[in-house]
């Protein structure tokens, strides 16, 4: 049986290589080439291995490359900072023997958190380790609408940004690149446990329905917390520009804070502001009446 580590390792390396092109690392590209990016046996002499170890990596196969050895590949591929931790983290984990059985849990939010995410006067969620929406407050739901208008297996990022009843989302400013920074997010919750069931149903999922997600799924973009800025469409009051971070609950890895803010003052601001008085928050279902919900996930 392949190691999943291996395998995902593999997956990393082929997409990287088909990233970049002769001239990138001084190659004379030579007639017609049958691949887009450089072939093999080109990678592999620029990292100094042989073509037949750099073929069985690819493969997934059994090897166990040594920290020498992904120092190379990085250099030779060009990888950034991120990505060779990314590199690190597989070859490392795909050097040790896979546990009998791994606790998948439910996820939960913890009551110091919820008390942040209602104390908070701008629109704030908790996301899970594989995006699933665990719980939100008042002004994420007056600015996103209600979760619980969907079903909760349904309450997962990538799920909505690729679901077919919410297209017009996908005109929206920026939208590609939000849908890059979660599927960058889903791709270090895979690297860290790549049989995880709900990982490998979000992904399956998404993998047979949207060839939009296959194209960006292909390019194994990672990343463990994201920023960035986004501009939502409120029929109250018109276009709201706000930027948006995660941050990592205490803990280790797991569940993170996605908060929405803006400049103090401007007119996004007055906007945001508007949108919260003109939308009375609905009764809470969460733990003690307050006005936010989680969402009990398996981890």
């Amino acid at each position: 049986m392949t190691h999943p580590y291996a395998r995902e390792l593999g997956d990393f390396l082929r997409a990287r290589r088909a990233r970049l092109r002769p001239r990138d690392v001084g190659l004379e590209p030579g007639g017609r080439r049958k691949v887009t990016g450089l072939r093999r046996e080109e990678l592999a002499l620029l990292a100094g291995l042989s073509t037949d170890y750099y073929q069985r990596m690819e493969q997934g196969r059994e090897v166990r490359p040594s920290d020498h050895v992904l120092d190379a590949l990085a250099d030779a591929l060009g990888l950034d900072d991120g990505e060779r931790r990314h590199l690190f983290t597989l070859a490392r984990a795909a050097r040790r023997p896979l546990p009998a059985r791994v606790d998948h849990g439910p996820e939960r939010v913890p009551q110091n958190t919820l008390r942040l995410l209602r104390a908070l006067d701008t629109p704030a969620v908790v996301l899970g380790q594989h995006l699933d929406l665990l719980a939100w407050n008042p002004m994420a739901e007056a600015l996103l609408g209600s979760p619980a208008d969907f079903p909760s297996d349904r309450l997962n990022m990538l799920l909505l940004m690729f679901d077919d009843a919410l297209t017009g989302e996908r005109n929206c400013p920026g939208w590609e690149r939000q849908a890059l920074d979660y599927i960058g997010m889903m791709r270090s919750a895979v690297a860290a446990d790549p049989t995880h069931p709900r990982g490998t149903a979000v992904v399956g999922e998404l993998s047979i329905r949207s060839a939009e997600f296959r194209r960006l799924w292909a390019r194994h973009d990672v990343c463990a917390s994201v920023s960035g800025t986004k501009t939502f469409w409120v029929p109250e009051v018109g276009d709201i520009v706000l930027d948006w971070d995660t941050y990592p609950l205490p803990g280790g890895p797991g569940p993170v804070m996605l908060v929405y803010t803006v400049e103090p003052g401007s007119a996004d601001a007055d906007r945001l502001q508007l949108l919260a008085s003109s939308r009375a928050p609905r009764p809470s279902r969460g733990d003690d009446g307050a006005a936010s919900r989680v969402v009990s996930r398996r981890r």
